[in-house]
């Protein structure tokens, strides 16, 4: 009996056993890995995001919303379990480091919405790769087809001309760092086939599938949660996608350089990306390649784009839209050539950490507006749950976000929270940091010492080059961030 086949037949199963109501508020639940918020509903004029500016015309889009932390894994157990780094204490990417090691007898946000009668099913990258949590959903997490995690998001139909291309290229990962054995594939890649022949056009195919058995059965509330891996390095997409840029015509950022002033440590990212064959192992990075880098990055992100149009047409065809809450998120931000990193998160600054949000829920008034003010992943658990109308969970007291749906009903561009948090482990420090309507700071700790401080002035240098934290004019302006920071998340709060 197939997987798929299985998850169907349980979940007519399970909308059995609940009784007739009045139909709850689904949830469709699409995350996107590495995608900063380069997209047309952000104001960028270059790339192509039809239906991600679709999505956030019938919804709210999250003008500054930031991660807990700029790493996959991290990052979304945070945001599942609904509790900061410093709480969850997975600070990598390890299979041994899952939602529940730290704290086993947490309640998922999926998970709460599986106690409260809810179908709930996770398709493609939700949690890590290789790192799940059973009891978050009714059944077993769906992956399409795909080769050692090396190899990034590509679909058999790629699979071939990738290693072909890797072998002839007779280039190795390096000898050091996770993933060092093996052949590298190409860092991108414009595929002559079709979406689904790929890893994200498969996941979306398979969403739509599901969705169109879900409004089979609408007394049954569903929560889905579909995980595309573009634009994750390897930026591997059909090639119209591609079609869509002209890459001579793209600007490389001109701060090619590291922040000044920054601790050695904090002014990096990771080296993953020089893992690709054919990636110069230079920076900063010669133009030419970069500037492909970066048009395969922007066809990477309309590949996810189309994707996700596919799956707002299936709630439309299917009559779902009227009662499904549609959530897009991102994972972290990303670095494409700012500082010279490339393919890059791994750090506390301002471009790791802001991250792309839409939320639309049936009858939106706050349709097609912008929320100003601060928010965080940690803050969609809280928020779900009151949008859906559920109970607070039985570890409520244990969220450490605040819900946002108040913005979604009325105003938008009411005063918020007072600043977002953020940490990062690099070099042996641990670093938190806080950004203000004004400033970002980060505090740098090895163990309770504090070794170094980071200072920038968004509004006279929104891509942080220079760190002012050692000048003495700005030290009445340290006093007072360190005082906001000891205070933490919860003196930030509405």
């Amino acid at each position: 009996m197939s997987l798929r086949f299985l998850s169907l037949l349980l979940f007519s199963s399970a909308a059995c056993l609940l009784p007739a109501a009045t139909p709850r508020l689904n949830v469709l639940f699409i995350a996107t890995d590495d995608m900063r918020p380069q997209l047309g509903l952000y104001g960028d004029k270059v790339v192509h995001s039809p239906h991600l500016d679709r999505l956030a015309a019938r919804g709210l889009a999250f003008n500054r919303a930031f991660c807990q932390m700029a790493l996959c894994s991290p990052s979304r157990i945070s945001l599942l379990s609904g509790r900061r780094p410093a709480t969850t204490k997975v600070y990598t990417i390890d299979p041994a480091l899952t939602v529940r090691t730290h704290q086993p007898d947490v309640t998922t946000l999926p998970q709460h919405f599986k106690n409260q009668g809810y179908f709930t099913r996770s398709m493609g990258k939700i949690y890590h790769v290789g790192i799940d949590d059973d009891a978050s959903w009714s059944v077993p997490a769906w992956h399409a087809n795909q080769l050692a995690p090396r190899l990034g998001p590509i679909g058999r139909a790629a699979q071939k001309q990738l290693l072909t291309s890797a072998k002839q290229q007779n280039q190795k990962l390096p000898t050091k760092g996770k993933g060092a054995a093996g052949y590298a594939s190409p860092a991108f890649e414009a595929v002559d086939g079709a979406d689904d022949d790929l890893l994200d056009g498969a996941c979306a195919r398979e969403a739509v599938v599901q969705l169109r058995e879900f409004a089979k059965k609408p007394e049954q509330p569903f929560f889905l949660a579909v995980g595309f891996s573009n634009p994750h390095v390897p930026w591997v997409a059909p090639k119209k996608y591609f079609d869509l840029y002209d890459p001579a015509k793209l600007v490389l950022p001109p701060n090619n350089y590291p922040p000044k002033d920054a601790p050695e440590w904090a002014a990096q990212t990771g080296s993953d990306f020089l893992w690709y064959a054919g990636v110069p192992q230079t920076k900063p990075l010669p133009a030419d390649f970069g500037r492909q880098c970066l048009h395969a990055y922007l066809a990477a992100i309309s590949y996810v784009d189309a994707q996700v149009g596919r799956l707002l047409d299936a709630l439309d065809e299917t009559g779902l839209a009227k009662n499904t809450v549609v959530v897009f998120w991102g994972d972290h931000g990303y670095y494409m050539g700012e500082h010279s990193w490339w393919g890059g998160k791994h750090n506390n600054y301002h471009g790791a950490t802001r991250v792309p949000l839409i939320v639309a829920i049936p009858g939106q008034k706050t349709a097609g507006r912008h929320a100003t003010g601060f928010v965080e992943l940690v803050d969609l658990y809280p928020s779900l749950v009151e949008l859906c109308g559920l109970p607070p969970p039985r570890d409520a007291a244990g969220l450490e976000g605040t819900s946002f749906a108040p913005l979604l009903a009325s105003d938008p561009d009411r005063e918020w929270k007072k600043a977002a948090f953020s940490q990062y482990r690099r070099g042996g420090h641990l670093g938190t940091a806080m950004e203000t309507d004004r400033w970002r700071y980060v505090e740098w700790r090895k163990g309770d010492e504090l070794v170094a401080r980071e200072l920038y002035d968004r509004r006279a240098d929104a891509a942080e080059n220079q760190n002012l934290a050692t000048r003495p004019e700005h030290a009445a302006v340290i006093a007072q961030l360190e005082k906001q920071l000891a205070a933490g998340w919860r003196e930030a709060r509405p």
